[in-house]
């Protein structure tokens, strides 16, 4: 049974979610400020993590900063911004979905499956570590190092790295980048793409090594 931290403020948009949540059979833990929140993260095992940015002391974008920093858990923002901006620097910043409200049950519970989805999918490998030229990554604590010096990857990162890793040498459009990552048909998101694929690229560029080739025209492969 999956755990989800829920951290929103507002009681009655807690509550739906809460309800929603365990008649899927789904182990809720609540938070209503970031600070709670990042303390029942530590202290729980969490799955996945949704998350409010209007929050009582420590701000949803401080909480998902701060978690980032040791942690690659599902992140799915929950928010009344609905401008692209918004969307963009929360995804860049580490979230790996945002969902605007008002929003609908059914859609955030079929986000959830898939953010688990993409979770479980990189944990079923036999393999316990990959290993490609200074790049070693530890599959079961999704711990990624290049040089022997530990890089910290969003969730989205982590997965289109394993995508790249696992097919080196292929060429990927952006479509198929996203929808092997989202698990959602490909529209207007080049720019999300774009942004992922710069700050993965950035990460993984010690030592002036550049990983991540753009096929101009079609898309980006690994090599």
């Amino acid at each position: 049974m999956a755990a989800i931290l829920i951290i929103e403020d507002d009681m009655a948009i807690h509550s739906l979610i809460k309800e929603a949540l365990e008649l899927q059979d789904f182990r809720t833990l609540s938070a209503f400020s970031g600070t709670e929140g990042k303390l029942l993260f530590e202290q729980n095992q969490v799955d996945l993590v949704l998350l409010d940015l209007m929050l009582p002391g420590m701000n949803g974008e401080d909480f998902l900063q701060q978690l980032r920093q040791n942690s690659t858990v599902p992140v799915i923002v929950i928010s009344a911004k609905n401008d692209q901006d918004s969307k963009l620097h929360l995804l860049t910043s580490g979230a790996d979905d945002y969902i605007i409200k008002p929003f609908d049950l059914k859609e955030l519970l079929a986000r959830i499956y898939i953010q688990l989805r993409h979770a479980a999918s990189t944990s079923v490998s036999q393999m316990k570590e990959i290993h490609y030229k200074n790049i070693s990554v530890n599959l079961d604590t999704r711990e990624v190092e290049t040089d022997g010096e530990q890089v910290h990857l969003t969730g989205r990162e982590y997965a289109i790295l394993l995508l790249f890793l696992e097919n080196p040498q292929k060429v990927f459009s952006r479509a198929n980048i996203y929808e092997s990552i989202w698990n959602e048909p490909f529209f207007d998101s080049e720019k999300t793409i774009n942004m992922h694929i710069s700050n993965l690229r950035n990460k993984l560029n010690h030592g002036g090594t550049n990983y991540i080739k753009t096929v101009w025209g079609i898309g980006f492969k690994f090599d």
